[in-house]
């Protein structure tokens, strides 16, 4: 063989040799990057996010309301996906009507139990937003959605939990319905008595007539320690969705019992119709049966949000105990949990106004939230609801509060 082909044939050799050993050592020198697993802390800062909570501050038509869920309806629930999105915001008792010189409301307001509003854009403007309800001819109006199930009855309502678009099922809206009824007595004369699944075809706009109810079997009534429902949270954690880490599943998560604990469950988004198809955390594995389902926290509120963050942990936010002044969160590094302490986030100074009223139902919005940020809303209301309506008339509307993560 020809010596200096040997010599080139080696020299190529010792060159890819050398490469490779160049390269495991850079890749040897690069740590991997592990998921913050301290659930104990949060670095970040806090504020008010005026802005926001400006773009509920109304005096014709709809002027207060409670709930407030966000649903992307391109299906994409990462930060700042709304850039170029249009939100639909849920909400459950609404009042519509007018308020005069900012201090009274005209007689004659109607409170309807639910809405929505649409959103173009990521931007809090108020050209940008506009409010829906159905009516009567006469204009009167009427709730968007009410109870058309077999298991519905004459006289109840719909309370709105959270709700989802999903691209698995041709991006059809998935809102979850809290069948209630007005009771005569207990604190706040309402119970709650079925869980609906109401479902929105791709391109339906308000009033939605199109819409579909489905009863489902993720309503517990059992005693006072077990009673809870499915709803609270809905968490895609899907690529479609834009989350970090998916793994496929969308985890819904509700909340049972005086001491507010949280159970999940979780079904693929093409199996979200089949309720034989969910499965339930029992605190050590998925299993079908709800009625061996687990609680993975306790103390949040009745509605609530769970969120990747771009560290691997996922944080909940809530208000404390149900009804509080502080808005709460907690870390884990899984969607099921389990979740650390409370993590104080702000503490709510609308009740030094009066000793009547309530704050309630903190959450973030995640498409709405900046990249590096969590945009949260808290709603607010009163004891004596119809007294205080009337000296306070825009006291019925969600505040908002902007945590920047650090």
């Amino acid at each position: 063989m020809n010596k200096n082909i040997v010599a080139f044939a080696f020299l190529i050799t010792l060159q890819v040799f050398v490469c490779s050993c160049k390269g495991q050592k850079s890749l040897g020198n690069k740590e991997p990057q592990l998921p913050n697993t301290d659930l104990k802390t949060l670095k970040f800062t806090v504020q008010a996010a005026d802005d926001w909570s400006a773009l509920f501050l109304r005096k014709s038509g709809w002027f207060g309301a409670d709930g407030i869920f966000a649903i992307p309806m391109d299906g994409v629930d990462s930060a700042g996906a709304a850039t170029s999105q249009e939100t639909v915001l849920l909400f459950s008792d609404t009042m519509i009507g007018e308020v005069l010189n900012d201090s009274t409301v005209k007689p004659g307001f109607t409170m309807i139990h639910n809405s929505v509003a649409v959103l173009k854009g990521g931007e809090p403007k108020k050209e940008n937003i506009e409010f829906f309800w159905d009516s009567k001819t006469d204009g009167t109006p009427l709730s968007l959605f009410v109870p058309s199930t077999p298991a519905s009855k004459p006289g109840e309502y719909y309370w709105l939990g959270d709700g989802f678009v999903n691209p698995a099922k041709d991006y059809a809206t998935y809102i979850f319905g809290y069948r209630v009824h007005d009771v005569n007595s207990g604190s706040f004369g309402f119970a709650e008595v079925g869980n609906t699944l109401i479902k929105i075809p791709k391109g339906s706009k308000p009033p939605f007539k199109d819409q579909v109810q489905m009863d489902t079997p993720f309503f517990l009534p059992n005693d006072t320690d077990t009673y809870g429902s499915f709803g609270a949270c809905i968490f895609a954690n899907t690529k479609e969705a834009g989350a970090p880490n998916p793994d496929g599943f969308v985890y819904v998560y509700g909340v049972r019992g005086k001491a507010k604990n949280v159970m999940v469950a979780r079904v693929l988004p093409a199996q979200f119709e089949n309720f034989s198809e969910w499965t339930f955390w029992d605190g050590s594995s998925w299993n079908s049966n709800i009625n061996s389902v687990g609680n993975i926290t306790d103390r949040v509120s009745n509605e609530l949000s769970v969120t990747p963050l771009k560290d691997g942990r996922y944080a909940m936010v809530f208000q404390v105990d149900g009804i509080s002044n502080t808005v709460g969160l907690r870390l884990s590094n899984h969607p099921n949990g389990p979740f650390g302490p409370i993590i104080k986030l702000w503490d709510c100074q609308e009740t030094s106004t009066s000793k009547n009223f309530m704050v309630y139902n903190a959450k973030t919005h995640s498409n709405l939230s900046r990249p590096n940020e969590l945009l949260i809303s808290y709603n607010v209301n009163s004891f004596d609801f119809f007294h205080d309506i009337y000296r306070y008339p825009n006291l019925y509307r969600p505040r908002f509060i902007r945590i920047t993560l650090l």
